[in-house]
């Protein structure tokens, strides 16, 4: 059976989408560091690269149009609130060092995601070219 490209770099391009969104929450985090009363949000990476990717070894497929797609999904069902380590008393729940080490970790899976793409599209051309 042949195998397509988009199935061939799914995997990673659904880690960059996940990846993205949450680096998007983040930012909004720190941004909103000293809002009274902001509540900090973030997703479960792992979960939601699961279930963008079907759970394991499961194969999805929509019976009807108006049916979600397989690699679909809604991040606003998905947006998670973090649990304040040392609460404020202006009821903000954003701790910038958590925030930063959260977007550090973040920026890494993506670019590993980058990087695994790219090793992907190297092996790829590689065989095209008989090499």
């Amino acid at each position: 059976m042949p195998i397509t490209l988009d199935q061939f770099l799914a995997p990673h391009t659904d880690a960059l989408r996940v990846g993205a969104r949450r680096a998007e929450l983040i930012a909004r985090n720190l941004a909103n560091a000293d809002t009274p009363n902001y509540k900090a949000r973030d997703i479960d990476f792992q979960r939601i690269l699961s279930n963008t990717q079907g759970g394991a070894g499961s194969a999805l497929t929509a019976t009807h149009a108006a049916h979600l797609q397989p690699g679909s999904v809604d991040f606003g069902a998905e947006l998670l609130y973090r649990v304040p380590t040392l609460p404020r008393l202006d009821g903000n729940t954003v701790d910038t060092q958590m925030e930063q080490a959260a977007f550090a970790e973040n920026a890494l899976r993506y670019s590993a995601s980058l990087t695994f793409i790219s090793g992907q599209l190297k092996t790829l051309q590689s065989a095209i070219r008989g090499e």
